[in-house]
C-alpha cells in the first residue's frame, strides 16, 4: 500500500522543466544538423571562407608589426590571442546567433511568430536555439588553434587557458544579449537588418587589442559598445594580467544584459500585433 502511494506521488509530480528543455534542444539540433548536412560541400566552402577571413586578419595585423611597431603593451603573440578570441566569437555567431536571431525579423514580417508564441515553451528559448549551423565550426577551430599557437610561443600555463573560459563565456552572453535585444526591436521596426549589420561592424574592432585605438575610442568600445569585454579582457586573463575588477564587471554586464534581454522581449511582445488579429 505504501509503495502504491509512493508511485502515485511520483506520477503526480510535475516533470523537470530542465529535462524537458534539454530534450527539446536535442531534437532541435539533431533535425537542424540533419538538414544542414545534406549540403556537405557547404562545409568546405565555409572552411575556405573562414580561412580566407583569418588570413586577411593576420595580414592586416602583421602590417603593424612588420616594421617593429607594436601596440602599447602587446607583442605580436599577445595580439594573436585577441584575434583568436575574436575568431571564436565569430564562429559562435555563425553557429548559433545568425541562424536564429536573424530569423526574428522574418518571423515578425511573415506573421509566423504567432505559431512560436502558441507553443508550450519559452518563445525566447525557441527563437534563440531553434537552429544550429555547422558552418561556424571552422572559425571555432581556427580560433582555438590560434590561441594554442600563441599560448605555446608565450609559454602560458594550462591554468591560464582554464581561467580564460570564464570571461569568454561572459563575452558570449554579452554578444547574444545585444543581438537578441536588437532582434526584438523588429516588432516596432521591421527593417532592422541594417542595425544588426552596424553592430557586427562595430564588433569588428575586437580583432585588435583596445590599446590599438585612441583613448576616445577605447572609452566608446568599453562603456558604449562593450567590445573590450568580448576579446581584450579574455586575452588579458590568458596573460594573467587582467584586473579582478574588470573580470567582475564583465560578469555583471553579462548577467544584467541577459536579464534585460528577457525583460525587453516580454515588453516588446505587448506591442506585437499577430497576423490573425
Amino acid at each position: 500500500m505504501t509503495q502504491a502511494r509512493a508511485t502515485q506521488k511520483q506520477s503526480n509530480r510535475s516533470p523537470n522543466p530542465l529535462k524537458q528543455y534539454w530534450r527539446v534542444l536535442k531534437l532541435f539540433w539533431s533535425t537542424a544538423l540533419e538538414a544542414e548536412l545534406e549540403y556537405r560541400v557547404n562545409f568546405l566552402i565555409a572552411a575556405l571562407t573562414s580561412f580566407g577571413s583569418l588570413a586577411g586578419s593576420l595580414f592586416s595585423l602583421s602590417l603593424f608589426y612588420q616594421t617593429g611597431y607594436q601596440f602599447q603593451g602587446w607583442s605580436w603573440e599577445e595580439a594573436l590571442l585577441v584575434l583568436g578570441v575574436f575568431t571564436i566569437l565569430q564562429g559562435f555567431s555563425a553557429t548559433l546567433l545568425a541562424p536564429n536571431l536573424n530569423q526574428i525579423v522574418d518571423q515578425v514580417q511573415k506573421g509566423t511568430l504567432d505559431f512560436v508564441l502558441l507553443k508550450p515553451i519559452s518563445s525566447q528559448f525557441w527563437l534563440s536555439l531553434r537552429r544550429i549551423s555547422p558552418w561556424g565550426l571552422p572559425d571555432l577551430i581556427f580560433g582555438l588553434i590560434l590561441i594554442g599557437y600563441a599560448g605555446t610561443r608565450l609559454n602560458l600555463p594550462p591554468i591560464a587557458y582554464v581561467a580564460s573560459v570564464i570571461p569568454i563565456l561572459f563575452g558570449l552572453l554579452i554578444l547574444y544579449s545585444l543581438w537578441f535585444i536588437l532582434g526584438a526591436t523588429s516588432i516596432w521596426f521591421v527593417k532592422i537588418y541594417n542595425v544588426t549589420e552596424v553592430l557586427r561592424g562595430l564588433l569588428e574592432a575586437g580583432r585588435y587589442p583596445m590599446a590599438a585605438y585612441p583613448v576616445a575610442y577605447r572609452v566608446f568600445f568599453t562603456f558604449v559598445v562593450p567590445v573590450a569585454f568580448l576579446t581584450t579582457i579574455p586575452a588579458e586573463v590568458l596573460l594573467s594580467r587582467a584586473q579582478v575588477l574588470w573580470i567582475a564587471g564583465a560578469g555583471i554586464l553579462a548577467i544584467v544584459l541577459l536579464l534585460f534581454a528577457r525583460s525587453f522581449w516580454r515588453f516588446a511582445l505587448r506591442f506585437y500585433t499577430s497576423a490573425s488579429s
